[in-house]
């Protein structure tokens, strides 16, 4: 196990690194100059010579960090496994279409992408443990299966090994339920029809099936579902007006930095650890969306809006 306060101590110094409310300064430049400005902030570690390999040299950095600091397997495991059943499921749709999957691979999680791609195309799933195996297996011998339930098939796995490697642990348990409970509630009300919900959900959460079905068949949410009272209204509001479900789909993606926000002067042991690479992530995250948003010359207001949080 590794010493968390040494781990909390490096922390300390990498925190003066993050950007911040600058996000909101550079979302009033211009493309070429918020580069810039990026590159003297230090993000992505030095010179690049577009907004893709700067992100990337700091995923990477991140990554390396995690791989070091990670205070237990179970916190490494939360943060990294995800993308070995994300890659495991671009080598199963391109092996259905013959399209190359590079493109759509994730970093590396606990096992390389081209491992999970040579296990996945030789057929020997099994060299990827349990978990991956079965989904992989699953999702082969479904051949008619749409991509959304080719991506059930692989969440379900995915929450199952993660309970099993860090269910024991109080914080990252709420965390993976947070996160399930939240995707099935997203499931429920933008599918066309409970029935085809259904076939969707996780099940990994503390919510009954009964409930979400309520739920997608426009019904009041049960009493369980109170804690996520705000989220569902983000959901509702975009069903009712026809929109996109964008910002139900922001606050899913900024749950775990927000749990954490909201108790930031309470944070002990190994929780600082995991606050600051979620923070880190939705940095990357937004410095992403930034620079797009700048090279499609949109106005500072409308990327302020579409940064999450900061």
């Amino acid at each position: 196990m590794v010493d968390t306060l040494y781990t909390n101590g490096v922390i300390a110094v990498k925190e003066k690194s993050l950007l911040g409310d600058k996000l909101l300064r550079f979302a009033e430049l211009s493309a070429g100059e918020a580069l810039r400005a990026l590159t003297e902030s230090g993000f992505g570690g030095g010179e690049h010579e577009d907004g893709e390999a700067m992100c990337g040299a700091e995923e990477r950095l991140l990554d390396a960090f995690v791989r070091e600091y990670a205070p237990t397997a179970a916190e490494r495991a939360y943060l990294l496994l995800p993308r070995d059943f994300h890659n495991a499921k671009a080598v199963c749709k391109a092996l259905r279409t013959g399209a190359d999957p590079h493109p759509l691979f994730a970093p590396d999680g606990l096992v390389p992408a081209e491992e999970v791609l040579s296990a996945v195309r030789d057929g020997e799933p099994q060299r990827l443990g349990k978990p991956l195996e079965e989904a992989v297996r699953t999702c082969m011998e479904r051949e008619n299966a749409t991509g959304a339930e080719i991506g059930a098939i692989f969440d379900r796995a995915l929450y199952r090994a993660l309970l099993s490697v860090c269910g024991r642990e109080r914080v990252l348990k709420k965390l993976i339920v947070g996160r399930a409970d939240r995707t099935d509630i997203l499931t429920a009300m933008r599918a066309k029809t409970a029935e085809y919900a259904e076939t969707l959900f996780i099940g990994a959460g503390k919510l009954t099936k009964e409930g979400l079905l309520a739920l997608a068949a426009g019904g009041e949410p049960p009493r369980a579902m109170e804690e996520y009272a705000d989220f569902i209204r983000l959901c509702r509001d975009a069903r009712e007006r026809g929109i996109p479900y964008t910002e139900a789909e922001r606050a899913l993606e900024s749950f775990e930095w927000e749990y954490f926000d909201g108790r930031k002067y309470d944070l002990e042991g190994r929780a600082p650890f995991l606050y600051y690479v979620f923070r880190r992530r939705a940095e990357i995250a937004n410095v992403r969306i930034l620079l797009v948003c700048l090279n499609a010359n949109l106005p500072p207001q409308e990327i302020k809006k579409r940064l999450r949080a900061i």
